[in-house]
């Protein structure tokens, strides 16, 4: 199938030199998730899409990353894609025809048609449990707002689920489509150096926040790192990062409801309950 000329690409459409797949055998038949952007600026993903992991996550192919200018599908020479509001107000509106036809080109670019996420900040807060559902997703259709938001009718027409990721108003939905690129990627299979990382991260099967962290050297200005970090007890370990998570955790979240299990190793699921 031949590229629209309007399509920005990132991921297994774009061909990394030989040199920076150390082993092809790693590199996935087809990408395990697929992230469609809709944005006025394409271009302010290219430095987020070409570092660190995700860049490798993109050369592996485990991810795909595609990249719409909304402006393609305005209607006229201008290639306009807002207006004022009715009523009156400050600021322009994200008009609906050129946003509803660019997720629906968009949807029908190849199957599943996927899950339409709006960034707004009158969405529903990301979090780590939403995190893995949309990681469980084939294709996720991200829609970055601009201006004083969307027409409203673009919300009734598509039925997107409406993404925050603070009570804070930013420039436009960029910024959120690239925090839900990075938190969901990290839980696609084989994007860490080791899967095992997105498991003790913070917020992770337990809902624990992250225990410290110490490396070299073992003693700076006066701080060393704890004893048990170095007595090569991996039992007393696990019980003091498990302890230190607790803590970390009640000290932010004084009202959570937190799991007593003080013995088990950090990490570990929590036993069933019938």
């Amino acid at each position: 199938m031949s590229t629209p000329n309007h399509e920005v690409k990132s991921g297994s459409d774009a061909v990394p030199p030989a040199s920076s797949v150390e082993d092809s055998s790693t590199v996935a038949s087809r990408p395990l998730i697929r992230f469609d952007v809709l944005t006025l600026f394409p271009n302010l993903f290219e430095g987020f899409l070409s570092e660190s992991i995700l860049k490798r996550a993109l050369e592996r192919n485990l991810i795909a990353v595609h990249r719409h200018d909304l402006r393609t599908w305005a209607s006229n020479k201008h290639h306009q894609v807002d207006d004022r509001p009715f009523g009156g107000g400050p600021g322009m509106v994200l008009m609906a025809p050129p946003v509803v036809e660019a997720v629906e080109a968009v949807q029908a670019l190849t199957a599943p048609p996927g899950l339409v996420l709006a960034m707004t900040p009158s969405g529903r807060r990301l979090d780590q449990e939403w995190v893995r559902r949309l990681a469980t997703q084939p294709r996720l259709i991200l829609l970055c707002g601009r201006y004083e938001g969307f027409d409203e009718r673009i919300i009734e027409l598509l039925q997107p689920e409406l993404v925050s990721i603070g009570d804070y108003v930013l420039s436009g939905g960029e910024v959120p489509a690239m925090v839900v690129i990075d938190a969901v990627s990290r839980l696609i299979p084989g994007v860490l150096g080791d899967d095992q990382s997105a498991v003790e991260d913070s917020f992770g099967p337990e809902g624990l926040l992250d225990h410290p962290h110490y490396t070299r050297p073992r003693l700076y200005r006066g701080l060393s790192v704890p004893e048990v970090l170095t007595s090569g007890n991996h039992a007393e370990i696990a019980r003091w990062r498990r302890e230190q998570a607790l803590q970390r955790t009640r000290q932010r979240f004084r009202e959570a409801v937190l799991p007593t299990i003080p013995n088990a190793p950090y990490g570990s699921a929590p036993p069933a309950t019938e």
